[in-house]
């Protein structure tokens, strides 16, 4: 599955590529050259970043389905024991 980056998300990115090359790097890097490097890394390391996101959504999702139970049980055949709490009362 191809990484696919908005057109705007792809030109931010483009963009910081550029400025990171013109504040740390000895050359600045070009338009193209700096989407070239992004299309690299998305093809390259970007499945690792999402495998580990994915990895990440599971545990959570599945610690959260174990704790649904707790969540949402109701206790089965109460309707008698309702009635023999409000007649205790009563007396």
């Amino acid at each position: 599955m191809a990484i696919e980056l908005t057109k705007e998300a792809r030109a931010q990115a483009v963009a910081s590529i550029e400025r990171y090359f013109r504040e740390n790097m000895d050359e600045p890097i070009g338009n193209v050259a700096a989407g070239g490097l992004l299309g690299f890394f998305l093809e390259e390391i970007g499945p690792a970043i999402y495998n580990k996101a994915v990895f990440d959504v599971q545990e959570r999702l599945q610690a959260r389905v174990s704790e649904l139970d707790l969540e949402v049980h109701e206790d089965e055949f109460q309707y008698w024991r309702k009635d023999e709490r409000s007649s205790k009362g009563k007396k």
